[in-house]
C-alpha cells in the first residue's frame, strides 16, 4: 500500500495545479495566457513540472493576512480582534444599556 503513495502524491498535486489554473481570474495570471498554463499543466503533470512551474512563476501569489497585497501601504488599518479594540470597547461603555420588559414585569409583580 506504501509504494503507492507517491503516485496518489503526484496526482494529488496535479489536481490541485490544475484545478488553481482554472480557478484564478486572468488578470492574477503571469508571463502566459491561462489556456496555455492549463496545457502546460496537464501535459507535464505527471513529471511535476507544469505544476511547479505554475506554483513557482504562474500566479501571482500574495503574503498572508494581506488582502491582495493592500496591506499597510495603501493606507488600511490592519484588523483587530474586538476585545482588542480600545474604540470598540469605548463605545460599549458609552451605550446606554436596554433593559429587558421581562425584567421589568417580574420587578413589579415581586413588589406587590
Amino acid at each position: 500500500m506504501l509504494r503507492y503513495l507517491p503516485f496518489v502524491l503526484v496526482l494529488a498535486v496535479w489536481i490541485y495545479a490544475f484545478i488553481d489554473v482554472l480557478n484564478t481570474p486572468e488578470k492574477e495570471i503571469r508571463h502566459l495566457p491561462k489556456v496555455v498554463w492549463v496545457i502546460i499543466v496537464l501535459l507535464f503533470g505527471e513529471v511535476l513540472l507544469g505544476p511547479i512551474a505554475w506554483f513557482v512563476t504562474g500566479k501571482v501569489r500574495h503574503a498572508p493576512g494581506t488582502s491582495g497585497g493592500a496591506g499597510r501601504s495603501r493606507g488600511r488599518a490592519q484588523w483587530v480582534a474586538p476585545d482588542d479594540n480600545p474604540e470598540f470597547l469605548k463605545s460599549l461603555k458609552d451605550e446606554p444599556r436596554d433593559e429587558d420588559p421581562d425584567e421589568k414585569k417580574r420587578d413589579k409583580g415581586s413588589d406587590s
